[in-house]
């Protein structure tokens, strides 16, 4: 049951903030952006849904429990969407779930990314551990991992050269 009811706020969670990107998108596109790293973009997708996939298979299927420090995990998970809804709000019009670019832009260097250049990825990275590992699905904690950190040698490279190019990403967090 608190598997439904969590996966459930998940996946609404995720519904709308495709919709609030997809109106981002339109919003950065009127106003001269363009779209990096697209050719990896259906494959993060893919790696997304099967997550849920995997995620509900291994636990309904392997009859999995809720581990014995739940509650920790679920606190880690809680705290991990209020650091998302901080990224998504310091990011505002800017934030995204593909890489568009708005040339000339100033890079935001607000919220979460005044420290980290990406922090919504390291949330990403700590939701893809904590919600299987909240109900003991270990398999899909280690292979999700994985996967995202494949994902991520592509994806954040990708943009970076992009923002580099446009914008002054350089300068504001000193790169080359």
């Amino acid at each position: 049951m608190i598997v439904a009811i969590v996966l459930t706020i998940v996946i609404i969670q995720r519904l709308v903030e495709l919709f609030i990107a997809k109106r981002n998108e339109k919003w950065m596109k009127s106003q001269g952006a363009f779209e990096a790293g697209a050719s990896h973009y259906p494959y993060m997708v893919a790696m997304h849904v099967c997550f849920f996939i995997a995620l509900i298979v291994e636990v309904i299927g392997f009859n999995r429990q809720l581990s014995p420090v739940w509650p920790l995990f679920l606190t880690l998970f809680l705290l991990a969407q209020v650091l998302r809804v901080w990224c998504l709000s310091s990011l505002g019009k800017y934030w995204n779930t593909k890489i568009i670019v708005l040339p000339n832009a100033e890079v935001v260097r607000k919220g979460p990314y005044k420290w980290i250049r990406h922090p919504n990825y390291v949330i990403v990275a700590t939701e893809l551990i904590v919600l299987p590992l909240l109900f003991s699905a270990y398999f899909t904690a280690i292979l999700f991992t994985l996967l995202n950190i494949w994902m991520m040698s592509v994806r954040i490279p990708a943009e970076e050269q992009a923002l580099k190019k446009v914008t002054n990403y350089k300068e504001e967090f000193s790169i080359d």
